[in-house]
């Protein structure tokens, strides 16, 4: 008997996947758990198994087809086995019976495929995602599975959108975009590919490009317009002593290397103030519900995380419990595993308390925008140094670094906030300190 096998269900929040490769055809024989395809949710890349044995008897989708959950992709039963498999796509996910007349199952038709062999090594992301900015997908480097190039290699060589006349000169060319042009916003046009005197031949330019919304970046921006429009936030600034961050860093780094300390850095010693200052204040460790605010005994740390697909934010739970050592380890392969597609959709959500960690871009202070139902969230800035007044008066320069705390003022007071933000900035004054507790 021929069983349908489903799209498979990845958390709450998962509607839909994009087949992304097919490593089966039909005839091939599988077993339990054979690798039928790679599907691309809005938050990772998985694979999908066959739940059955046997024979491969039809493939429904074709690769770049957006597939909801729980919908049959596949058929599996006997060799020769004919089956009838309805049109619609939507049919309910119970065994395909065989039928007393069996009709033949006539396979969908393969998508239209890109020129060349490397179509056969790319997704199809990628290759949109090359085709709007006029890369030749020779020219990208691959770090997908089997040697196969995807939508974040393409993000990773950069530059601009090109015009369409741009970008078909760079695709029919093979010629090389640069980073930025000489349209407007940096937009890549013909004249910025050829010689000069060729200008003149681009008159259709337009002034823009219309590019989708879809996937984490249609996710960030339903949730962000939910956050404004359903809470009351308001923020508040403040400058933390980071001679101790510092300091420890330095030491860190210069430890014997078994130690495994090196990689700790000041936004893991951040973390760790964070979720232990969090302890002392179950008032922000809570998700606002409307009608109850919901407060958690442990601290699940989310941690904002910039990726090629778009914003992420893996959760380190239990921070409240780890050492630093093993908050900086976790950290770095939640971190990994978001920004490599490889983040299960359990580790990207269920936070208690954001922080989002913009430093590295040199910004002093920000407005983080709360994560949803979260009541609060922590923005970290830049070490600068500042002028402070010592205790016999004198002006002195010392490492400050910035935290912005945006709150829910549905649920968290001013006062209250104050008061957090007070304490996290003596917990990373005295962060030696409290790593001894």
């Amino acid at each position: 008997m021929a069983h349908q096998v489903l799209m498979p269900k990845q958390g709450n929040t998962v509607e839909s996947c994009i087949i992304v490769e097919w490593n089966v055809k039909v005839g091939d024989t599988v077993d339990v758990g054979t690798v039928l395809c790679s599907a691309e949710t809005d938050k990772s890349t998985i694979d999908v198994e066959s739940t059955v044995a046997g024979t491969v008897l039809a493939l429904l989708y074709n690769e770049g087809d957006d597939v909801p959950v729980m919908i049959p992709i596949a058929v599996v039963g006997e060799a020769g086995e004919q089956v009838d498999v309805p049109v619609a796509q939507a049919a309910a996910p119970t065994p395909v019976e065989e039928p007393s007349a069996p009709p033949v199952f006539e396979a969908p038709a393969p998508a239209a495929a890109a020129t060349g062999g490397e179509a056969l090594l790319s997704s199809p992301r990628a290759r949109a995602s090359a085709l709007e900015r006029g890369i030749p997908l020779s020219t990208i480097s691959a770090t997908g599975p089997k040697g196969r190039i995807i939508e974040r290699d393409v993000l990773a060589s950069g530059g601009q959108p090109l015009s369409p006349a741009a970008r078909e000169a760079a695709l029919q060319g093979q010629l090389s975009a640069p980073v930025s042009g000489s349209g407007i916003g940096g937009r890549v046009l013909a004249r910025d590919l050829a010689a000069p005197a060729a200008a003149s031949s681009v008159a259709t330019d337009v002034a823009y490009t219309d590019i989708p919304l879809k996937g984490i970046r249609k996710i960030t921006a339903e949730r962000m317009m939910a956050s404004i429009s359903t809470t009351c936030q308001f923020t508040m600034s403040a400058w933390a002593d980071a001679t101790a961050l510092k300091r420890l860093r330095a030491q860190f780094k210069a430890a014997r290397p078994e130690l495994g300390l090196g990689g700790i850095t000041i936004g893991d010693l951040v973390l760790y103030a964070v979720a232990k200052t969090l302890v002392e204040f179950p008032s922000h460790n809570a998700h606002f519900l409307g009608d109850a605010i919901r407060r958690f005994p442990a601290v699940d740390l989310g941690i904002a995380t910039d990726t090629a697909k778009g914003l992420l934010v893996p959760v380190l739970r239990n921070s409240d419990r780890m050492s630093l050592k093993q908050l900086s380890d976790e950290a770095k392969v939640l971190i990994t595993k978001a920004r490599e597609g490889k983040a299960a959709p359990d580790e990207l959500t269920g936070s208690t308390f954001t922080v989002s960690n913009v430093g590295s871009f040199g910004i002093e202070a920000f407005t983080p925008v709360i994560n949803i139902p979260e009541v609060a969230i922590l923005g970290v800035g830049a070490v600068a140094l500042k002028p402070i007044e010592d205790e016999d008066g004198d002006v002195v320069f010392v490492d400050q670094i910035s935290l912005s705390l945006t709150v829910d003022h549905q649920a968290v007071d001013g006062a209250e906030a104050a008061r957090f933000l007070r304490a996290l900035k003596e917990n990373i004054k005295s962060i030696d300190l409290l790593l001894a507790l």
